[in-house]
């Protein structure tokens, strides 16, 4: 058995392997007599049909039996022999096998880089400076405000004005497409939102409850409905019922209503300070995408396409659990599986980078990681819960599996904390930072 072995890239190589006639003919033989033995053929007893009828009928049958069995017995011996480690199955390729020639197939494999360190202390990044916004406060007040409005209904000589909360009944027909005549149908909407067709909203100001109109307005380029994109729809509209928000005072009963404030002064602070670790914790984390971002710049690599591949169904996966917690789905997003993963390829490839790179970084520097580091990040997991920190010990310490992904986990945060400790950090304010 001859074996060739070439590097396509840095993450590919070609194996292959060429099988000897002789032992191509024996094991065609082989497999032909073991057909034979079982073959069923009409006029002839099991075992008896000839040789030459055996060949005729299960060629294809005994190809593909001894090419599986020259890929078992071959492919991974000589993968084992030459120390090539696939991080996924093999792709073949192979001639057609016959009897009186040597039997040559390839096998293209991916391996995992080979990743020398050059640089990766002193990466220069910027990190965006804190700055406490009060207006941000307020905001979050107000939509606070907002959601907890009461709705009271108007008199029916009250015209519509922006901000009033209308109830209509409503059909639309595209013009030229009878068939797509929405029917009659009821909505509630915020005047002034502009969530709707653009131009629906104004059309309602002015009128009065029990008041109609008919108006015409383009449909969005971007309707869900592939047929009426961009034409022009055909509006009927009468006004229900009109209402204005009732919004409560912003004092110490309003803060009162969330719980544990007995003060608007309590239940501020405490907004300050959920805003301020939020906005840290934003910091932080494009701190570190900038360092993984610098790291993967100073030392280019190529990744396996099956990593990247499985990395794009993870974040494919993730996304749609997101949107299922918030009753959204794909669709809605006008996204697609395909879609999904060419707008995040690149994503994908950067983040199967980073994780490659950060694990040569912990391998180089020996980094480890302690029984306290793991109490710590139970206790973190836990946020609190002493019920919980306890099943969440037992689970780790029954689970391998689970406690080596932990420990993964652990490692490459240090790996990060180390960068940054020896990084050249500049802060600048966000503006800076948008514009670099």
């Amino acid at each position: 058995m001859q074996v060739h072995i070439e590097d396509i890239s840095t993450v590919q190589k070609k194996i292959t392997i060429e099988i000897p006639v002789e032992r191509v003919n024996a094991e065609i033989d082989k497999a032909y007599s073991a057909i034979q033995k079982k073959a069923k053929l009409q006029g002839f007893r099991p075992g008896k049909a000839p040789m030459q009828l055996i060949k005729r009928t299960y060629s294809d049958a005994m190809r593909d039996d001894v090419m599986r069995r020259f890929y078992q017995e071959t492919l991974y011996k000589a993968l084992d022999e030459h120390k090539v480690d696939p991080i996924d199955s093999p792709t073949i390729e192979s001639d057609i096998l016959e009897a009186g020639k040597a039997f040559k197939y390839s096998a293209l494999v991916e391996v995992m880089p080979q990743i020398q360190l050059k640089a990766y202390t002193g990466l220069i990044v910027k990190k965006e400076t804190y700055i406490s916004k009060p207006e941000s406060i307020d905001g979050e007040l107000k939509r606070m405000q907002e959601n907890m409005a009461q709705l009271v209904p108007l008199d029916e000589d009250t015209a519509i004005e922006n901000g009033h909360t209308v109830s209509v009944d409503y059909s639309v027909t595209v013009e030229g497409s009878p068939e797509d005549n929405s029917g009659d149908q009821t909505a509630e909407i915020e005047v002034g939102t502009g969530k709707l067709v653009p131009g629906f909203e104004e059309q309602l100001i002015g009128l009065k409850s029990g008041e109609s109109k008919n108006f015409s307005l383009e449909l969005p380029a971007e309707s869900t409905n592939a047929e009426s994109a961009g034409k022009t729809g055909l509006f009927s509209v009468t006004v229900k019922e009109i209402k204005r928000k009732d919004l409560p005072e912003l004092d110490d009963d309003f803060a009162q209503q969330f719980g544990e404030y007995d003060t608007m002064e309590a239940l501020r602070a405490k907004m300050v300070e959920y805003h301020e670790k939020h906005e840290t914790d934003r910091i932080d984390n494009d701190l570190k995408d900038r360092l993984i971002q610098a790291l993967i710049q100073e030392n280019p690599l190529d990744v396996p396409e099956s990593m990247v591949k499985r990395q794009l169904d993870h974040m494919f996966e993730n996304l749609k659990n997101r949107l299922k917690s918030q009753q959204m789905s794909l669709d809605m997003m006008g996204l697609d599986a395909e879609g999904f993963r060419a707008r995040f390829r690149d994503d994908a490839i950067d983040k199967v980078k980073g994780g490659l790179l950060l694990m040569a970084l912990v391998d180089k520097e020996n980094v480890s990681v302690t029984d306290e580091d793991l109490s710590a990040q139970y206790e973190k997991i836990a946020a609190g819960n002493i019920e919980m920190l306890d099943r969440i010990k037992e689970y780790y310490t029954k689970n391998q599996n689970a406690k080596s992904s932990i420990i993964s986990e652990i490692k490459e945060d240090k790996a990060i904390s180390y960068l940054i400790d020896h990084a050249v950090i500049t802060e600048v304010d966000s503006d800076q930072l948008k514009a670099a």
